[in-house]
């Protein structure tokens, strides 16, 4: 229970009555909990969202349900994918970016050599030294 009186957002989104040591509570707070919780229990369901968290050492509870959590909101807005598509877009801005920064660095030692070979007082010392 998370308050005095006030059910936990599964159990209120469930609309029954939040006991003490319900499993839910801790993870799941009485004002934004039952609007996480919605996608929990249309996607996976509440019992057997239960029983995975009961089968949880109460250490990984909070994350498993971060990671339930997310993976619901993921699969509503891509039912086929859920948040592999997510990893999959990240994989390929990662993959854009190792491409322009590998440009950038391509561009900026042209430059560079560029540089030395166009600065004209570098070539007026350099061949006056040898003479």
């Amino acid at each position: 229970m998370t308050g005095i009186g006030s059910p936990c957002g599964a159990c209120k989104f469930l609309r029954r009555k939040c006991v003490n040591g319900c499993v839910f509570a801790p993870y799941f707070s009485h004002e934004q909990g039952a609007a996480h919780f919605a996608a929990i229990h249309k996607v996976f369901g509440a019992s057997n969202v239960s029983k995975l968290l009961m089968h949880l050492p109460v250490a990984d509870r909070c994350e498993a349900a971060l990671t339930i959590s997310y993976e619901a909101r993921a699969r509503l807005q891509d039912p086929i994918y859920g948040c592999v598509s997510h990893i999959f877009a990240l994989q390929q801005q990662v993959f854009n970016l190792q491409e322009q920064l590998a440009s950038l660095k391509t561009q900026a030692s042209q430059g560079l050599a560029m540089a030395v070979q166009l600065h004209p007082m570098d070539n007026f010392l350099s061949t006056s030294r040898g003479l």
